[in-house]
């Protein structure tokens, strides 16, 4: 005689099955019970109240405020409100691989890892540790950081010279 092809993996699987698909019917047969079908349109209406929350009555008019156009911004700051920050970030190299080409810039200021590439070296290789000057520009997956050179590569501000004092007069 053969065995039978069900094992017991494939019955408790089975009703794992039923048991999900009853429970499923049983959801759905409960949802359609409780809508509430034709609801008026006064029901389905949301109003917005003095504060900003979402209520179901509606607004008192004594509380109503007037308040300008020009009051209400919908969108970013335009590029000039914004202050202009210098492009030019200095960082530490946290992590560099010479045989595989990329690595990960630490900036000073924001604390941010960014990532950069062999194509974006500007001043010679760098190595873990050293400190970097560079720009970021927006990449596939977020900031990437391009002309990335040695800080001490930079050239430094003019030195400002005193101008020379003139001799006294006899």
């Amino acid at each position: 005689m053969g065995r039978s092809q069900e094992t017991f993996g494939k019955k408790d699987n089975e009703k794992k099955r039923l048991k999900k698909r009853q429970d499923k019917e049983e959801k759905r047969d409960e949802r359609k019970a409780n809508a509430k079908p034709g609801q008026s349109l006064d029901e389905m209406l949301a109003y917005v109240d003095e504060n900003g929350n979402i209520v179901s009555t509606p607004p008192d008019p004594s509380k109503k405020r007037i308040i300008k156009d020009s009051d209400i911004r919908i969108s970013i700051a335009k590029q000039e409100d914004r202050e202009q920050e210098d492009p030019v970030r200095t960082g530490t190299v946290a992590f560099f691989n010479d045989s595989k080409g990329y690595g990960f810039i630490k900036d000073q200021q924001t604390q941010q890892s960014i990532f950069v590439h062999a194509n974006g070296l500007a001043g010679g290789p760098i190595k873990e540790g050293d400190k970097v000057t560079f720009e970021t520009e927006m990449g596939q997956k977020g900031p990437t950081a391009v002309r990335v050179k040695h800080a001490s590569a930079t050239p430094p501000p003019a030195a400002v010279v005193p101008a020379p004092e003139p001799e006294p007069a006899a």
